[in-house]
């Protein structure tokens, strides 16, 4: 069976309707993040199902520690920048540590704001059965959520490492929970990070909406990858979920000495680089 090329082939644009209807037909769906302009062209033009203008850019752009200093405004910065270069993908924006989970007037205010300001496709929310209401009201007034189960970035303070999530029965048992209520409470899609592969495809198996997973094994509907990692640009970064297409971290360096090389010893620019 051959595969068609992406950059040829496909023309329709990539909406929240037909993310569930490649759940309904059994087509994997493809995400990767991107904060900036170029890698959003290069990942459009290949085909890629789904951008994520991820929180993680605090820690690959910003150089944080953890998820919890970016905000909205950063937020909006980036998905303007990302916004600017796609023209088929869904464009989806992580909401920040507490923008949303303070009220629901706030999760109005500050979803609203990326949606309108920047005009994405939809946003995504950590949290299971206590941010069903804010996700329901969200999507009452037109704004599409992308869950978030698992492991939960913004909650690293709480978990106090990022260890695989519902390892035991319990939490195991409420993740499948929250699961049902996220997808009643009207997601069009839930991000599964770092759980066990049976437990993942239990929820897979058990919800109506696409599960899109990171650390959660090939069962998942999709996956999703922080496109740094798996282009080998966070080389301390070596968990056992990414699997690296590339090595641009070496790649880069040895251009760069190159460059400082030919202009230390005149090289550079040579008459071809010349008026």
């Amino acid at each position: 069976m051959s595969v068609s090329n992406p950059e040829t082939s496909r023309q329709r644009v990539i909406t929240t309707k037909r993310v569930l209807e490649m759940k309904e037909s059994g087509e994997k769906i493809a995400m990767l993040t991107a904060y900036d302009y170029l890698v959003a062209r290069y990942l459009d033009a290949v085909g890629v199902d789904i951008i994520l203008v991820g929180d993680s850019l605090g820690n690959v752009v910003q150089g944080h520690e953890t998820t919890l200093p970016v905000t909205v405004e950063d937020m909006i910065y980036h998905a303007k920048a990302v916004k600017r270069a796609v023209r088929n993908a869904l464009i989806v924006v992580d909401m920040p540590f507490m923008s949303y989970q303070t009220s629901i007037d706030d999760a109005v205010k500050n979803c609203g704001r990326v949606m309108k300001e920047v005009g994405v496709g939809a946003v995504k929310l950590e949290g299971g059965a206590y941010i069903a209401d804010i996700v329901r009201h969200l999507v009452k007034i037109g704004i599409p959520v992308m869950g978030h189960l698992g492991l939960l970035p913004q909650a690293i303070n709480k978990f106090g490492t990022y260890e695989v999530r519902a390892t035991d029965p319990t939490e195991a048992d409420q993740l499948l929970k929250d699961a049902a209520i996220l997808a009643d409470a009207g997601v069009f899609a839930i991000v599964l990070e770092k759980i066990p592969s049976e437990l993942a495809r239990t929820v897979t198996e058990s919800v109506r909406v696409p599960t899109i997973g990171i650390g959660a094994g090939p069962s998942c509907d999709g996956q999703v990858l922080v496109v740094y990692d798996m282009l080998g640009l966070t080389e301390e970064f070596k968990p056992r979920f990414v699997r690296r297409y590339a090595e641009l971290a070496q790649v880069m360096r040895d251009a760069f000495r190159k460059y400082i090389e030919d202009v230390k010893v005149g090289t550079f620019p040579g008459e071809k680089e010349s008026y």
